[in-house]
């Protein structure tokens, strides 16, 4: 798959996650409204909060296909995992506004939803699997940390419907059969809702940090970049070998050694095959070769 058609895949799921949570959310939203659900409402606010992750996701993905510059000679493929940590922290924020909204509905009289907000979050539960599973995989093949986090936020979405629907059939259930107390199982799924989606915002925003923060592959990780570039006719031996994931690929930086009498031109020979030979690697978009007299110490 080459970049062209990878940026088409990914802001085409950026975009359906656009459209389809400004659905959600208001669907969600006035259902709840109409079922006198807090759960619920709880619910279509994280489904508003995503439209602006996945917005987030779509100019990050935008930016990340820019060619190099003079000013990011390595491109612009981090700006997806800094699109992945505004999610995140939007995430966190909204998590945060959910559970006060909920934490407060305890001391104040409520009544149990009706039961049409169970039909809303049925619905919800089987729309944003099925936009879990596409973006996921999608993700995955394209190796886009910003469509993986933009994934995991309609799977966090199914986690807290179901504890909306539980709270919801709870609270309902307790109404007919005189259990008053019951009813607050609608505002404990909104503090349930809010807890998975903070500890989520948590797990992805800490693996896009540290992608961002120019870690190297791990040394098994690097080992096929080792094996190519030991295949090249004139390396005795490799001094040093970085790659570095740069968003959706990958930088290589070596240092080789080579015969200390050969000219400078066959040096540089070497380092370009070397380099030609990295570079068939789809996952590999530059390579930086310092060449070093071979010495047996």
């Amino acid at each position: 798959m080459d970049h062209e058609e990878r940026f088409k895949k990914a802001e085409f799921a950026a975009m359906l996650g656009v459209v389809g949570n400004i659905i959600l959310a208001i669907f969600k939203g006035w259902i709840g409204v109409i079922a006198n659900s807090r759960a619920l409402i709880a619910d279509a606010a994280h489904s508003a909060s995503d439209v602006t992750a996945s917005l987030a996701v779509y100019i990050g993905l935008k930016a990340a296909k820019r060619p190099p510059d003079k000013d990011h000679p390595y491109g612009h493929g981090k700006a997806e995992n800094i699109a992945a940590i505004i999610v995140a922290v939007i995430l966190v924020i909204v998590g945060f506004e959910i559970g006060k909204s909920s934490f407060y509905a305890f001391f104040e009289p409520i009544e149990a939803p009706k039961s049409v907000a169970i039909i809303a979050v049925i619905i919800s539960i089987i729309v944003k699997e099925a936009m879990f599973r596409y973006k996921y995989n999608l993700g995955k093949k394209i190796k886009s940390d910003a469509i993986i986090i933009n994934a995991f936020e309609h799977r966090s979405d199914v986690y807290a419907s179901i504890a909306v629907l539980i709270g919801i059939i709870g609270a309902i259930f307790g109404k007919y059969v005189g259990i008053d107390w019951l009813v607050y199982l609608d505002p404990v799924a909104g503090l349930v809702v809010a807890v998975l989606i903070i500890l989520m915002a948590w797990k992805l925003g800490q693996e896009s940090i540290h992608n961002t923060l120019d870690h190297v592959m791990h040394e098994e990780d690097a080992e096929e970049f080792r094996e190519v570039v030991l295949t090249v006719p004139g390396v005795k031996k490799i001094d040093e070998l970085h790659a570095r994931e740069h968003g959706y690929y990958v930088i290589v930086d070596l240092k080789i050694s080579v015969d200390p009498y050969i000219t400078v031109e066959e040096g540089h020979k070497i380092g370009k095959v070397v380099k030609a030979k990295l570079l068939e690697n789809s996952d590999v978009q530059d390579v930086f070769v310092h060449i070093n007299p071979y010495s047996d110490s």
